[in-house]
């Protein structure tokens, strides 16, 4: 990226060779709008505006001064180390240059979604976030259903002071992350979802990768990765897109947000919808073929969440909301799952005829 290094970036300017600057999860949501993926629009603020936040509030020295005592495996320290940062940024202001571009990233928003005060998701994305080596998934803050420019910075600041929560320290320093590099955030417009999840392009079970796991439930997908509910499971053929096993979980609760700030809180189901599939048909086919899809462009497995809109008809409703390396079973060494046929061809034939699953 040539010229003035930005403090905002549009997510449709920005893929892996921006990682530096918008972190792995921006990154990631780049890479999805040029491969043709349906997501929410938003903008980064980039590691370049975290930079500026430290040097103008003269925060660096002091962070050096903390983390030089910090250790991986002493909760004490890590503890004592986060309470001191997270007093330091938000007793902070973000910079007047730094504020005016995340306003106006903000207002830009309102105008494309011709929403006022559009609520957004305000989303850590650190620069090592999403690699096949560190997947970061849960160790840094989101905040939902934010609206107005004011609550944005607010989140903005509590994203960047979530990178030295004791659970983000430990992690950064486990897997030989440098405490100095920066932190990225994402605004993101939120979807309203009738229903949400994540898939997975290989089975989180077993490690099968002919298989394709979509995994969901109503409403947004905190739910399900939070383990509120048992989602619905649905098994997809990864060669026919033939859907070969399904499992409807009685669903039971769902997150709704509320107020002005969105708060989210928990409801239950209507009891017509608990055991009612939370995807059709159409719809999981049509996310396995997306997956499968990606999987091929990056090479390598995939952790995706997905979500769909509540007022918006097929296939227009599908957005993708992030996608990362599956990092379980893709370091583990695999036999090939055709080992039990005499050559490739035989097994590409009969898992057409319906016949290798049931092998």
């Amino acid at each position: 990226m040539m010229g003035e290094v930005p403090f905002v970036l549009d997510f449709s300017r920005v893929g892996f060779t921006e990682r530096a600057l918008v972190g792995g999860k921006v990154a990631s949501l780049g890479e999805l709008l040029r491969h043709g993926c349906r997501v929410p629009p938003g903008f980064a603020v980039t590691s370049f505006g975290y930079r500026r936040f430290l040097e103008a509030n003269g925060l660096e020295d002091r962070l050096r001064q903390v983390l030089a005592s910090v250790a991986p495996n002493d909760l004490e320290s890590l503890e004592r180390a986060s309470q001191q940062i997270t007093g330091m940024f938000l007793e902070s202001r973000i910079p007047r240059e730094v504020q005016g571009a995340i306003e106006r990233g903000y207002e830009e928003l309102s105008i494309r979604t011709q929403v006022s005060d559009p609520p957004v998701a305000v989303r850590s994305s650190a620069l090592a976030e999403d690699s096949e080596q560190a997947s970061f998934a849960g160790q840094q803050e989101t905040y939902l259903w934010v609206r107005g420019a004011e609550n944005v910075l607010d989140s903005v600041r509590r994203c960047w002071a979530s990178a030295f929560t004791p659970r983000a320290l430990s992690y950064r320093l486990t897997q030989g992350i440098s405490l100095d590099d920066g932190v990225a955030v994402g605004v993101q417009q939120m979807v309203h979802p009738r229903a949400a999840g994540v898939l997975f392009t290989l089975s989180p079970r077993t490690g099968d990768r002919s298989l394709i796991v979509v995994e969901g439930s109503w409403g947004p997908g905190v739910a399900v990765v939070s383990g509120e509910v048992t989602p619905d499971e649905f098994t997809v053929n990864k060669v026919t897109l033939e859907i070969v096993h399904r499992k409807i979980s009685p669903k039971t609760a769902q997150f709704v947000p509320t107020g002005s700030e969105g708060v989210l809180v928990k409801v239950p189901v209507p009891e017509d919808l608990q055991t009612k599939p939370c995807l059709c048909d159409e719809e999981v086919v049509e996310l396995a073929r997306l997956a499968r899809h990606l999987e091929q462009v990056y090479g390598f497995p995939l952790d995706i969440e997905w979500a769909v809109a509540e007022n918006e008809a097929f296939p227009h409703n599908l957005y993708l909301l992030q996608s990362r390396p599956e990092t379980v079973w893709s370091r583990r060494p695999r036999s090939s799952i055709a080992a039990n046929f005499k050559d490739p061809l035989s097994y590409v034939v009969q898992t057409l005829a319906g016949k290798a699953l049931s092998r």
